[in-house]
């Protein structure tokens, strides 16, 4: 996950109080009777320090006894829960059982993970990423890229239930009183689509677009981790920084691209927006805190 590689990284140059971190729910799942919200979950893992940093995602030395023996009941797994995650998942499904907002939810679990930061989700209400692949029905996107292994042409990307959703007050009000926005290297479509696609979103970004930066998820012709590549391909888009800013332009003041893909620069900046190379590979949380530092200065934060 690009946004949680990031997030390791920007907290090391801000005071982490300081940050809000708003997360698509569109992933949501229900697994075993319980809300699984994976994004949320990885940022809030990450933000606590508990993030199993090899996979990107659960508890670092999770256990997993719970998955074999639900397996009696329900068949062959395919999604990993570890057995401490199901706690959070547990908690989750029955505060929401009780009325609570997932917002108010999220906000619960962060504080007893000790989270000081804002972790904020896109919406309260229930809006969901399909993936329409060729020669194939749309499925929900954790059968497409657990399940499925992100194999397949994507056709189209469907979010089912998004122009009933809306944002929380809590969001919009993020957006316009920041000092920055930064749209973290991650997938355009299943993972920021949904938060942009809000109604209200897209607009608040645009009263503050010369506070607002994007990182690109394409270095070199490729992701370096997930299908934001195929997606692309599949969808007719060009797979490079330019291919990815071209969904921004109307948003985005400050284009961030990796070295890799320095001949960019000027067809970016032909687009509106100020665009600036440098390393944007973060293989370590130092590389991840160097990038942080370099995309704050650029919005003179």
């Amino acid at each position: 996950m690009g946004a949680a590689k990031f997030i390791r990284g920007l907290v090391r140059r801000i005071d982490t109080a300081q940050l809000t971190v708003v997360v698509n729910t569109g992933d949501d799942e229900t697994f075993y009777g319980l809300h699984v919200s994976p994004d949320i979950d990885t940022v809030t893992y990450t933000l606590a320090g508990a993030v199993n940093r090899a996979q990107g995602w659960g508890l670092d030395g999770e256990s997993f006894n719970m998955l074999p023996a639900l397996e009696r009941f329900y068949g062959k797994p395919w999604f990993g829960l570890g057995d401490r995650d199901l706690a959070t998942h547990l908690y989750r499904t029955d505060r929401m059982r009780q009325g609570a907002s997932l917002t108010q939810i999220t906000a619960e679990i962060a504080q007893a993970f000790g989270v000081k930061s804002r972790i904020l989700p896109m919406s309260d209400d229930r809006a969901r990423t399909f993936v329409k692949l060729r020669g194939r029905h749309a499925i929900p996107f954790q059968e497409y890229f657990v399940r499925g292994r992100a194999r397949g042409v994507v056709e189209k990307i469907e979010l089912r239930g998004i122009a009933d959703a809306r944002p929380t007050p809590a969001v919009l009000d993020a957006i316009r009183k920041s000092a920055a926005v930064i749209l973290a290297p991650s997938n355009p479509f299943v993972s920021l689509g949904p938060i942009l696609q809000l109604k209200g979103v897209r607009e608040s970004l645009r009263q503050v677009k010369s506070s607002v930066a994007a990182i690109s998820p394409i270095v070199g012709g490729k992701t370096i981790k997930g299908p934001a590549d195929k997606m692309l391909r599949g969808l007719g888009i060009e797979v490079s920084p330019l291919g990815v800013a071209r969904i921004y332009r109307d948003i985005v003041g400050l284009f961030v691209l990796d070295n890799a893909d320095k001949r960019y620069v000027e067809p970016i900046e032909r687009l509106g927006m100020r665009a600036l190379a440098t390393d944007t590979i973060m293989t370590t949380p130092e590389r991840a805190a160097e990038l942080a530092k370099v995309v704050l200065q650029a919005l003179q934060v």
